[in-house]
């Protein structure tokens, strides 16, 4: 079983940058497509990028093309979401996620706990 722990949340001016990491331990990444996912307030988690095993495949929700970046490193166990020129709207949980299989925006059975980020206008 795989544990994650999400880090690099906190407080920026829109359009502003923030960089989320996912550090996995307890099994290799690799063996896992990974995902974020985000949780605003009063609303229900949603999806907003996931990354094959290898990095050579990516896909990303609507409303943050363009703007965020997933990426991993299997050599470190870690997944990486780098978001610029952030919105108010981007305000949410970041939730980091692991599924054994490739299935774009549905997500696996493992989550970590979430780091706060919250862009002021």
């Amino acid at each position: 079983q795989v544990q994650l722990v999400e880090s690099g949340g906190g407080l920026v001016q829109a359009g502003g940058s923030l960089r989320l990491s996912c550090a996995a331990s307890g099994r290799a990444i690799s063996e896992y497509a990974m995902g974020w996912f985000r949780q605003a307030p009063g609303q229900e988690r949603e999806f907003v990028a996931v990354i094959n095993w290898s990095g050579g495949t990516t896909y990303y929700t609507d409303s943050v093309k363009g703007r965020f970046t997933i990426s991993r490193d299997n050599a470190k166990n870690t997944v990486y979401l780098q978001m610029n020129s952030l919105e108010p709207e981007d305000t949410a949980v970041y939730y980091c996620n692991a599924n054994s299989n490739y299935r774009g925006s549905r997500p696996g059975h493992y989550w970590g706990q979430g780091t706060q980020v919250t862009v002021s206008s």
